[in-house]
């Protein structure tokens, strides 16, 4: 089956990839022969084409993955940890950049009586 047979409305540019946000970009799947032939005739049986069936079940599995209390504790560790690094760099650019040479303070002169 040809996704080209299945009528379907072109999505505008603004909302072609779901989010409303961004460029579409292609991505290559390999499924072998049996799973691809059921994922044609289920993008046929909801007049639908393979490729809008595919985002479907990905934006679905995103959503349910977000959902994930494991996914979000993880999600949380990775921001912290970017903020730790984050942190480290702004030091860093602070004491090259930012750094006052400490105030020269006069010497006392020594007297040799």
């Amino acid at each position: 089956m040809s996704e080209s047979n299945v009528n379907t409305p072109p999505a505008s540019a603004a909302s072609a990839n779901g989010l409303g946000c961004g460029p579409i970009k292609p991505l290559a799947v390999r499924l072998n022969e049996s799973t691809r032939t059921q994922l044609d005739i289920i993008a046929q049986l909801r007049d639908r084409n393979v490729t809008d069936e595919v985002r479907l079940a990905i934006e679905a599995w995103i959503d349910k993955t977000k959902a994930d209390p494991a996914i979000q504790r993880r999600a949380q560790d990775v921001r912290d940890e970017i903020e730790r690094e984050a942190a480290g760099k702004r030091d860093a650019i602070a004491a090259i950049f930012n750094a006052t040479p400490a105030p020269k303070t006069p010497r006392a002169k020594t007297s040799t009586t």
